[in-house]
């Protein structure tokens, strides 16, 4: 039976991959020494895109995948000039052949646009867009150049966007077993499984080579790094084998508001950090609440989650406690005059109601206490960097 060919997602990141293996060469040739190093630089990511997808879903692919990441990366060592230019083009044609048999097989029916678009999470990216936002305007002292803000929010766009493509794909067998997400894209079977996956690696590794190319390869090496951690440390490890995934699995989504620091600075610093640990510890009391409702859920779909294994009671405990710690972290800001009097009036009010809700919840652990506390989370992280959005601004 012939074998199914890749989907669009593929062919691009394949001819991505092929055109960024043509202009080393050229480059590299015409000794553009330059040039040629940040053209190598941006062909990586779909190089290594394309050996993810031929591992996973396209084996026929895996031969000239593999021959041209080798390739390119034995040309970036080997530094005498004609050996060079030799595995260059080598790893070139490698490269050509692969981007070749991405069209060929037979085709698969294509998915509706809304699917692909469900497919980014777009209302947890919406959340997590604003607090890199945020990081921007913090960073900035102000408002951020126009063209670095619209660079990095798509940058950034791809890369949460990708992350969740590709947490759809891994997570297919559990999202099956619970109502919540049983008719997500991939496992109501809208869209194949390696179509996904070969629309979170594009989304992937060109948000890096747009980062890269547009900003500053720290940014770009950021949001790679978001990306990686909530696919494969939190969704592929942590998510089913401990009920400590979310916090530790936290770490993904408080990687934002760094990015958007970065963007602006160009390096880290200690008030990058506090925005960090500020999304760091409004992970757990946040998502906590949520599982409490759906706990039924994560028991069907054996998921470690803590109220399926510690219990209601602990959860709350916890839940209380690591809010107390986020109202104390979101005062460091403040502290260290990296935002003022508006902000802090926002985090003292906001963490009083925080506070409020879940104490009332550790009191009785009820569903319409964990509703409140879980939808007034999201509404306090959005005041909350807004408010040290603008502050500067006043």
């Amino acid at each position: 039976m012939p074998s199914s060919a890749p989907g669009p997602w593929l062919r691009l990141i394949a001819l991505s991959a092929a055109a960024g293996c043509a202009a080393a060469v050229v480059s590299g040739a015409l000794g553009l020494h330059s040039v040629h190093r940040a053209l190598a630089a941006l062909t990586l990511p779909p190089l290594c895109a394309l050996v993810a997808a031929a591992w996973i879903a396209h084996r026929r692919l895996l031969v000239p995948a593999v021959a041209a990441l080798v390739g390119f990366l034995a040309a970036a060592l080997v530094t005498p000039h004609p050996a060079h230019l030799v595995l260059a083009g080598l790893a070139l044609a490698a490269a050509l052949v692969a981007a070749a048999g991405c069209f060929r097989g037979e085709p698969v029916p294509r998915a509706a646009l809304r699917d692909y678009v469900t497919l980014t999470k777009p209302r947890i990216m919406t959340l997590l867009l604003l607090t890199g936002a945020a990081g921007m305007f913090v960073g900035a002292h102000g408002v951020p150049p126009l063209s670095t803000f619209a660079v990095t929010m798509v940058g950034l766009a791809l890369a949460c966007g990708g992350a969740s493509a590709l947490n759809h794909v891994l997570d297919r067998d559990i999202d099956r077993l619970m109502p919540r997400t049983g008719e997500r894209p991939v496992a109501g079977e809208r869209i194949a499984p390696a179509r996904a996956l070969e629309f979170g690696l594009a989304l992937s590794a060109f948000s890096f080579v747009l980062l890269a190319s547009c900003v500053n390869v720290l940014t770009a090496v950021l949001a790679l790094v978001g990306n990686l951690f909530y696919v494969l440390v939190y969704t592929g490890w942590l998510k089913r084998s401990t009920p400590q995934n979310i916090v530790i699995g936290g770490a993904a989504g408080a990687v934002p508001p760094v990015v958007g620091w970065a963007a602006v600075t160009g390096h880290l610093a200690l008030p990058a950090v506090f925005l960090f640990l500020i999304v760091f510890f409004w992970t757990p009391p946040h998502f906590w609440a949520l599982a409490l409702l759906i706990k039924r859920d994560y028991e069907a779909a054996r998921i470690p989650m803590l109220p399926v294994v510690r219990g209601d009671r602990e959860t709350t405990r916890q839940i209380l406690l690591y809010s107390l710690v986020l109202v104390a972290v979101t005062l460091l800001p403040f502290a260290w005059r990296t935002a003022g009097i508006l902000y802090l009036a926002a985090a003292l009010l906001l963490g009083a109601v925080f506070l409020r809700l879940a104490w009332r919840l550790r009191q009785e652990a009820t569903p319409v206490r964990a509703r409140a506390l879980f939808h007034f989370s999201l509404l306090y992280l959005a005041i909350l960097f807004v408010a040290m959005a603008i502050d500067p601004l006043l």
